[in-house]
């Protein structure tokens, strides 16, 4: 019997496209849930955009959305160093989560909020990771009962990474008041922020300023570390560009 002939290109079409909190993905969460309070809208394409392709979808809570990387290079390597390494060690590629990987395909687990059919079909998602324009490939709902597997090992990364104690100052608080949306843009930059976002390889460089970009503003922090060696995130700015 003859061997099937090999594949050499398959062509995939994005079903609808990501908006978000998130304009940069610096600053995006590292994985889903992390940020409960980040938000956004899957607006289905034509023709996919059809209600009947949703019909009992509001009846599941959570979903898998299969997308793609579309902001990391085509190239990818055998070996990456997983953030959660500290940036310094390397694993394969099929063991981690990176974005530089074949085909540049990415799994991320929502919180389904509210179906729309009011114009074409949008899903308002919440707990999101995903960058403003990321294309999303297909929609699966989630089964707790067939995919939460509690006793499963996670490897390098078996529980979520600490979180870092994030403040304001006074600046940032003035900002952030005169804003209708203060309380959620305040929680979300916490649990952004709270993620420590720098790369692996800054983070001993205290006198280095970042900004990363929620929504319509940039956030500029910094980092500093007390008299018991005790690192926190500062937020010293919130401007609109």
């Amino acid at each position: 019997m003859s061997a099937p002939a090999p594949l050499h290109e398959i062509t995939l079409s994005p079903i609808g496209v990501i908006e978000s909190d998130f304009p940069d993905k610096f600053g995006v969460p590292r994985q889903p849930g992390l940020a409960p309070s980040a938000r956004a809208t899957l607006r289905l394409l034509p023709p996919y955009d059809d209600p009947l392709a949703v019909r009992g979808l509001e009846t599941f809570s959570h979903l898998w959305l299969t997308f793609l990387f579309h902001q990391s290079p085509e190239r990818w390597t055998p070996l990456v160093r997983p953030p959660r390494l500290g940036g310094n060690r390397k694993v394969g590629v099929f063991a981690s989560r990176s974005t530089h990987r074949p085909n540049r395909l990415g799994l991320s687990l929502v919180e389904l909020l509210a179906v729309d059919l009011g114009d074409g079909v949008r899903l308002t998602l919440a707990g999101t990771d995903l960058v403003g324009g990321t294309p999303v490939l297909d929609i699966k709902p989630y089964l707790p009962w067939a995919e939460a597997r509690p006793e499963a090992r996670g490897g390098f990364a078996p529980e979520a990474p600490p979180r870092l104690p994030v403040g304001f100052t006074a600046a940032a608080e003035t900002a952030l008041a005169a804003r209708e949306d203060a309380a959620s843009l305040r929680t979300l930059i916490i649990e952004v922020l709270a993620q420590d976002p720098r790369p692996a390889y800054r983070r001993g460089d205290e006198a280095r300023p970042y900004g990363v970009r929620l929504r319509d503003v940039d956030v500029r922090f910094r980092t500093l570390t007390d008299e018991a060696g005790i690192t926190r995130l500062e937020v010293v700015e919130i401007a609109t560009p």
